[in-house]
């Protein structure tokens, strides 16, 4: 049988080959070094539980998948290793992560 190496370090889970994001499964420390793809990367910020984890370099207007589905686009340049979140990534399905004031007006829209 075909030895296979893991696509990231143990500590991040990738949900989808195709996906170009990872999933930290633990609390993960800045300045930690992990092998994402046989790569070594120096993890730039904290990263929490649960958080993303950007599997590759991705520049504003590149999607990410996760879970082989489109659920956003990166809207600061983004090195490998560094998180993804609300600070260099905008959600394709509301206009909004927060859902404030401007929610009402999308959640009673026809689109």
């Amino acid at each position: 049988m075909p030895t296979t190496t893991a696509p990231a370090a143990p500590c991040l889970l990738l949900m989808s080959p195709e996906d170009n994001c990872l999933i930290a499964r633990t609390k993960l420390a800045a300045g930690e070094a992990l092998t994402i793809d046989g790569a070594t990367v120096v993890l730039p910020e904290d990263v929490p539980l649960g958080y993303k984890v950007a599997r590759t370099a991705l520049r504003p207007g590149d999607k990410v998948l996760r879970y082989g589905a489109l659920i956003g686009t990166v809207t600061a340049e983004v090195a490998a290793g560094a998180m993804l979140h609300t600070h260099n990534l905008a959600s394709d399905y509301i206009p909004t992560y927060t859902l404030g004031a401007d929610a009402h007006s999308f959640i009673g829209s026809t689109h």
